[in-house]
């Protein structure tokens, strides 16, 4: 890209915007004075490129910005355009995202979503779901990343089904750890069936709420019956019970304007692949697909594996993986004048809720994710079973609860040996010693999950299958919890650890008071969110279940077959 425009009006040098933060080592996008935030504690020194003609439009003529350049420099010191050698880490930035940059791509069969650094507001598009969270929370983070297989649109023609409004045919949700040390990515199968809840959406300023279906294809979440993406944002939190915090979503347009712009992505084939339906024609080995090329790859999946959705996922999670990859190693995020062609070329194609609808908001959302390290980045398929019609597919619960808990519970699927051995040790320490008989414990069980009957159907549990007679149902707690809890003195500490033991309750939950009870007295249970059912366990397994399909984001020796 010709970064140096001519200096007449409507031209502008891009890399001229670019300001450079020397605490960081990194460059900043400022377009106008108003994204510069008034609370900054830190000077930016511009670094641009000397040029007759390199006044932007809207800037100061150029002799005020020498003088200001003066004033700047007298304050701060000389102004060196060699750019400072960055500080080393310990630990290498993987979705290394610069100051304010995250640059996660999803690309699907059809469609690819990705964050972007500042650039024109106007270019994102918007979709009000009926929720407007702040752009970064300090917990755990859910990101739904939609890719959707709509026809109409400039760069979507000529796939089939002409005019189509599209499916959820690639949906991924992108789960950032609490302390931002890794990622888990779930890709949910297009043909699993699930029911799809009633969803509200607005037209023309009006609110619809649109049916929802029972045992029906996920990928119909969106698009089918006027249903927008909050419709596939309550289907995927239904079916986890996790809480969506943003969505983001792109189109077939955005995977070859986007593979382009980064010069290409590595990927690799174990065998030859000629697949008429998507058009990709390749020897078995290694390549560097752009454009059309990479649309088609990500979209094979009859020449691949058993040639179904499945398999294709995996061809998506390499693409994603290794495009990651090159972004971090070829300096595109680092570069001023690649990162504005990259920016440009992201926000034409990105769809977003209304809580991170503006530059600085995205912006303010990969600055919080950027210290994520590629290494801790997990791609996992949601698992499922075939379907007797042998055209769709059911979720298979005894693998995907257990997954879904360790991701509601933010154990990390490639950490989990560190953060194993933490909760091992605290738990061990907490159930040390004797357990009470069955028939002895006594305790009150309050409803604070939000689901209904959940109190009594635990009673009638412990009654009936686990011989705890002496407890009760004590109705609705106060308010409703995100994690189950149970009160206890230091005197019933022997029933406290039986009744763990029989719940899976997790070390976190047991609250031991400082005074010992009346010899009658009950415990308190007090059942969260992350109940899932009177004998499932509360807490989430150590690791994942066995024969789940990951791909971890840094391997680069996976090999489509």
């Amino acid at each position: 890209m010709d970064a140096q425009g001519p200096g007449g009006a409507g031209d502008f040098d891009p890399a001229d915007q670019w300001v450079f933060d020397p605490n960081t080592g990194n460059y900043e996008l400022r377009l106008n004075a108003a994204e510069t935030s008034a609370d900054d504690t830190t000077e930016l020194r511009r670094v641009s490129r000397s040029s007759s003609g390199d006044n932007a439009v809207g800037s100061e003529p150029r002799g005020r910005r020498r003088a200001a350049k003066q004033e700047a420099a007298k304050a701060t010191g000389p102004v060196s355009r060699r750019k400072p050698k960055p500080k080393k880490s310990k630990t290498k930035k993987a979705l290394y995202w610069g100051s304010g940059t995250l640059a996660f791509l999803l690309v699907g069969g059809s469609a690819a979503a990705y964050f972007v650094y500042q650039h024109l507001n106007n270019n994102i598009s918007k979709v009000d779901v009926g929720e407007n969270n702040a752009a970064v929370s300090d917990g755990p983070m859910n990101i739904l990343l939609i890719g959707t297989d709509r026809r109409d649109g400039k760069g979507n023609e000529g796939y089939g089904d002409a005019g189509s409004v599209g499916h959820a045919d690639t949906t991924l949700l992108f789960h950032v750890s609490e302390d931002r040390s890794n990622a888990t990515v779930l890709s949910f199968p297009r043909d699993m069936i699930t029911d799809i809840p009633d969803c509200t959406v607005k037209e023309d300023g009006e609110e619809k709420t649109i049916p929802g279906e029972e045992e029906v294809r996920f990928n119909t979440s969106l698009g089918q019956e006027g249903r927008n993406p909050g419709c596939t944002w309550q289907t995927v939190e239904k079916l986890t019970g996790l809480q969506v915090d943003h969505f983001m979503m792109a189109d077939f347009n955005a995977v070859k304007s986007m593979s382009t712009a980064v010069g290409g992505v590595d990927i690799c084939l174990g065998k030859d692949i000629n697949d008429p339906k998507s058009h990709l024609n390749l020897k078995k080995g290694r390549h560097t697909v752009q454009g059309e090329q990479a649309l088609a790859f990500v979209r094979t999946r009859h020449a691949v594996g058993f040639g179904g959705d499945l398999d294709r996922i995996k061809l998506q999670q390499q693409f994603l993986s290794s495009l990651m990859r090159k972004m971090k190693a070829s300096g595109t995020l680092s570069n001023p004048g690649k990162m504005w062609d990259l920016a440009q070329t992201a926000t034409k194609a990105l769809t977003v809720d209304t809580g991170i609808g503006t530059v600085s908001k995205l912006a303010s959302l990969g600055k919080n994710l950027s210290k994520v390290d590629l290494k801790n980045v997990t791609f996992a398929t949601v698992p499922v079973v075939d379907n007797t019609d042998g055209a769709t597919v059911l979720l298979d619960k005894t693998k995907a609860e257990p997954l879904f808990s360790m991701v509601r519970q933010d154990i990390s699927l490639t950490e989990v040996k560190k953060k194993e051995k933490a909760a091992k040790d605290e738990q061990a320490a907490r159930l040390k010693g004797p357990k009470a008989d069955p028939a002895d414990v006594r305790v009150k069980v309050l409803n604070g999950s939000g689901q209904f009957g959940a109190a009594q159907e635990t009673v009638d549990w412990m009654q009936n299958t686990e011989g705890m007679s002496r407890t009760s149902n004590g109705g609705n707690a106060p308010s409703e919890l995100k994690k189950t809890t149970l009160e206890y003195a230091p005197n019933q500490a022997d029933q406290a650890r039986r009744l763990a033991d029989s719940m899976g309750l997790p070390a976190s939950a047991m609250k031991e008071g400082t005074k010992d009870a009346e010899p009658m007295a009950e415990m308190t249970l007090t059942l969260g969110a992350d109940f899932k059912g009177a004998g499932t366990p509360i807490s989430a397994p150590s690791k994942a279940p066995k024969d789940i399909q990951r791909v971890e984001a840094d391997d680069k020796d996976v090999c489509a077959k």
